[in-house]
């Protein structure tokens, strides 16, 4: 993004990435991938191509000024500058990091989504799956929109709240959704890992990581995921009742048939390819952040601010998403 305030209060972080996890590993040993250079990428479709590209908003950032989450983590955030302009008062976003992973390594994508008129907001913690922390993120900006002392004062709208994540962070956004009893009003999950490998991952004040579908009774979802992630499957070959939720297929089968809901993958991208910042140069990545830019914001834009254009990248049958030649495994609920 370009024309971006920085705000910051500790000093930048140099050199390289922390040491990915075991998650991560099992993910290099499955896909046997090394860095590469990604091709630029052109949207193919006119829906893809508007939300693609940056939205009205300069965005300024906030990094390592507010404090903190229930387990002392400070949070990152990214905010259209000119802040209620015109009277707007601006959708949230809460963001969960993948294991190992800080809001640093996510910043094109969480700029843009900013760009988009969002207040997005990213606790700095590792392990994000419970949801925990993102959802002290929403009140903590809930918090801010009543302190006359804020630069939210009165420009948040309290009313409208989204959930988003990598890998482990992506089961952090259903959890928000489904454990935060109405704070979260949509979830979106990006390369979340299959039933097997959340197993593993460490509670955090008692809490699993692991998520239950089948208590997602309000609100919305949306599952991406990437045809050579091999932890975060689009299908599997044996039914639920014989291996458990292993694939984006199982568990959006698993939510309930009422619930607004769509799944799709991108075509070619690996676990990884969300922290492309443009270039795709970071382990596992072979397809960039791209590709990931246009429909996800579409799919806040109409959930959070009620945008019917964009509502009609996921309508069922006929949703622009679920024709988009970058993408496969495409299925949705949604109607107008």
């Amino acid at each position: 993004m370009s024309n971006k305030t920085v705000l910051s209060g500790r000093r930048p972080r140099n050199g390289a990435r922390a040491a990915l996890t075991s998650l991560a590993l099992i993910v290099a040993a499955a896909t046997g991938v090394t860095p590469a250079a990604a091709a630029p990428y052109r949207p193919a479709a006119p829906l893809e191509a508007t939300y693609h590209a940056p939205g009205p908003w300069v965005v300024a950032q906030r990094t390592g000024v507010d404090c903190c989450t229930s387990t002392g983590d400070s949070y990152d955030i990214w905010y259209p500058a000119d802040l209620g302009a015109g009277g707007v008062v601006h959708p949230v976003i809460t963001w969960g990091n993948g294991t190992m992973a800080h809001p640093r390594e996510y910043a094109y994508l969480l700029s843009h989504l900013a760009s988009w008129g969002f207040v997005v907001i990213a606790a700095d913690r590792t392990d994000t799956g419970t949801g925990a922390q993102m959802l002290d993120a929403v009140r903590y900006l809930s918090d801010q929109n009543g302190d006359p002392n804020s630069v939210f004062h009165n420009k948040i709208d309290t009313d409208a709240a989204g959930a988003t994540g990598h890998s482990q962070g992506g089961l952090g956004a259903i959890n928000a959704l489904t454990r935060g009893g109405g704070l979260v009003d949509t979830a979106v999950t990006l390369e979340m890992p299959m039933a097997a490998a959340c197993a593993s991952l460490p509670t955090v004040d008692g809490q699993s990581a692991c998520i239950d579908p089948t208590a997602v009774t309000s609100g919305s979802v949306l599952l991406v995921n990437g045809t050579a992630d091999g932890i975060s499957p689009a299908t599997q070959a044996l039914p639920p009742e014989v291996i458990g939720l292993q694939s984006m297929q199982a568990y959006y089968d698993a939510m309930p048939a009422g619930v607004p809901k769509a799944r799709a993958a991108v075509v070619g991208a690996h676990h990884n390819d969300v922290q492309g910042q443009p270039d795709c140069t970071n382990f596992g990545c072979t397809e960039g952040v791209h590709r990931y830019l246009g429909y996800l914001t579409a799919w806040f834009m109409d959930r959070l601010r009620g945008d019917q254009v964009a509502r009609g990248a996921f309508l069922a049958g006929t949703g622009e998403l679920l024709h988009n030649p970058h993408w496969s495994d495409q299925a949705s609920t949604i109607t107008r």
